[in-house]
């Protein structure tokens, strides 16, 4: 309406020099000038219009249109928690529309004020409005109609289901809502013909003496901002109250009365803070004619901030503590106090204005209107105590926390006792999402084990021995955390001896002779095997402590080889073979004669089939 009114303004003389009477056409018109608008005249008319002319209705005579290309689309602001208009390029569906309506009786022209390259980028049609706006009202609606589930409800065109639990949700919080239906509230909210978050900041501003004020703040909340942002003087010399929104009727008043524009919020727009005046005096009617109650004078600050937590119970924030400017809302998004805001003390306030940043991001948002609340406030309804148990990954550790939260914003926690029962529910949870931290299985005698077992069961398939990855591991984790609270308690526990007991004696008893931790040479050493699934064994062995050796050992019931490392007496590897025959015939008279320079004391003999081994350095002669 504004800016048909500014576009007017502009035009009127020159249509009045060239013979033509400008008019407005929008919905809130009156009846009788909306058929002026649309009876023919003899003279030219210049009709300036918003999108209610697309579709709504057919003026006759109409031989060029104008088309800015924009429209004002309602469209749920999550920053207020209400619908806005904001201002959008229109689509190509609706672009030839408005083009249409040149050419209905006769031929005509169309002046669209864009270039060719936005129209090919214009999208294809509008987004439905059921699929952009806030359906608590819809929704308060068709309960009060009677309609008892608003999912089964045959709409033209379903809304999205997230859509439908938020507004549910939020009629709850605002106590709109009780099991049967709608509470006395939700039909006292039914009846005022705003959005129901505003119509309760008025029932509640009524019961408790501050309907004007509640009025006031409906329409600032509801209207576009009528003070201008800029940098201005620090904060603690501009607040009058711990309110940013109070501030802000203080000053509106003040430009009631005297017309005083300058506040200590900010410049007003003069032009918009009396359209918000004006949006009051309507809210104030209808609150006074649904409650029965009249607004009786300036009303107190203390009690428009409890009427404002009514409105807003999804919007309370606490405080991080040793952080003032850094709070946690409802829901769990952190967010960051505005520097210009007025309250700079207490623990708890409602975010009445927040800069909600791009859909779908959650770094932290900016409140910048913000007023303070006390906890004995809160609704008892929305406050609940429970004892939950949950797992600590600083320290690894499950612990129980009894807690007091408001829907589900934390505000008291304390330690608590948590049950055998439930600390081992909860640590095995913990556990199938990193069992190699909670069940240590990094270390050497485990992975050992495991390689063991997993290698024989690929060797040995007909042996049914189950191959003890991960997801195995993870169902035996209710056993294994029976008794205990952490992931100490489990890696302090013997998880090889548990593995053995849940193989079964037979198994493990297979596993001890067809995969052996070590194997016995001739020197009488026993020798630590190296598995790996997927690799023959290796055993790492001083060249001197297998002579007499003839035969490479197998395990796995003969069917594999072990890979020999053969070690110099430095115990590096000097030939890496499964065939020990073929060493000792080819190989070894080619190691004998380069290390037996270097390492004189070790034995070097010229026939390794029949040279007694040695576990140290050469006793017998060359």
């Amino acid at each position: 309406m504004g800016e048909i009114k500014r576009t007017r303004a502009e035009l009127e003389s020159r249509a009045t020099k060239l013979g033509a009477r400008v008019l407005e056409l929008y919905g809130d018109l009156p009846a009788e000038q909306q058929d002026e608008v649309l009876r023919p005249a003899p003279q030219r008319k210049l009709v300036l219009s918003t999108n209610v002319a697309e579709t709504s209705v057919t003026i006759a005579g109409v031989t060029a249109v104008v088309d800015a290309g924009m429209a004002r689309v309602q469209r749920y602001d999550p920053g207020v928690g209400l619908d806005r208009l904001e201002l959008e390029r229109i689509s190509r569906a609706s672009a030839d529309q408005r083009a249409g309506r040149a050419g209905r009786t006769q031929p005509g022209i169309c002046l669209r004020l864009w270039t060719e390259r936005v129209q090919r980028s214009l999208r294809a049609e509008e987004e439905p409005e059921i699929a952009r706006v806030d359906l608590t009202g819809p929704v308060l609606q068709l309960l009060s109609f009677g309609e008892s589930d608003p999912f089964e409800f045959p709409w033209f065109e379903s809304p999205p289901r997230p859509a439908l639990e938020r507004a549910l949700e939020l009629l709850r919080e605002l106590g709109a809502l009780e099991r049967a239906g709608l509470s006395p509230t939700g039909r006292a909210l039914a009846r005022l013909p705003v959005h129901p978050r505003i119509g309760r900041l008025l029932i509640e501003g009524a019961e408790r003496g501050v309907l004007e004020e509640a009025a006031l703040a409906g329409a600032l909340i509801g209207e576009r901002d009528p003070f201008l942002r800029r940098p201005g003087p620090p904060r603690a010399s501009r607040h009058r109250s711990d309110s940013d929104t109070w501030d802000r009727i203080l000053a509106l008043e003040d430009f009631e009365r005297n017309g005083i524009g300058a506040s200590l919020v900010g410049e007003l727009n003069r032009g918009a803070a009396s359209f918000v005046l004006r949006a009051r005096d309507a809210l104030l009617r209808d609150a006074e004619r649904q409650t029965g109650t009249r607004a009786s004078g300036p009303g107190d600050e203390l009690a428009f901030r409890r009427a404002l937590l009514a409105a807003y119970p999804d919007r309370v924030v606490r405080r991080r503590a040793g952080e003032p400017q850094r709070g946690v809302l409802v829901g769990g998004r952190g967010v960051r106090l505005a520097e210009e805001s007025a309250v700079h003390d207490g623990e708890l306030y409602v975010a009445v204005q927040i800069d909600a940043g791009r859909a779908g991001e959650r770094a932290e948002a900016l409140v910048r209107q913000a007023s303070r609340i006390e906890r004995e406030w809160l609704p008892a309804e929305l406050l609940r105590s429970s004892v939950e148990t949950g797992f600590d990954e600083a320290s690894g550790r499950v612990v129980g926390w009894k807690r007091t939260r408001f829907l589900d914003l934390v505000l008291d926690e304390v330690q608590s006792n948590v049950s055998e029962e439930d600390a081992a529910r909860e640590l095995a949870a913990a556990a199938a999402h990193d069992l190699p931290r909670a069940l240590g299985l990094e270390r050497e005698e485990v992975a050992a084990y495991l390689a063991r077992v997993r290698s024989l069961a690929q060797w040995m398939p007909e042996a049914g021995i189950p191959s003890l990855d991960e997801s195995q591991l993870a169902a035996w984790l209710p056993e294994l955390c029976a008794g205990k609270r952490s992931f100490d308690d489990l890696r302090r526990a013997n998880l090889v001896e548990f593995l053995r007991g849940q193989l079964g004696w037979k198994l493990a008893q297979l596993v001890e002779q067809e995969a052996p931790e070590r194997l016995t040479v001739p020197s009488g050493s026993a020798m630590r095997l190296a598995y790996e699934p997927g690799k023959p064994p290796v055993l790492a062995v001083r060249i001197q402590e297998v002579f007499g050796l003839a035969d490479t050992p197998r395990i796995a019931g003969g069917r594999v080889r072990v890979l020999l490392h053969l070690l110099a007496p430095n115990y590096r590897p000097q030939q890496v073979t499964d065939d020990l025959q073929s060493f000792w015939s080819k190989a070894y008279f080619d190691v004998r004669k380069d290390l037996r320079a270097r390492y004189p004391k070790h034995s070097w003999p010229e026939d390794p089939w029949n040279a007694p081994p040695q576990r140290k350095g050469r006793s017998t002669p060359q």
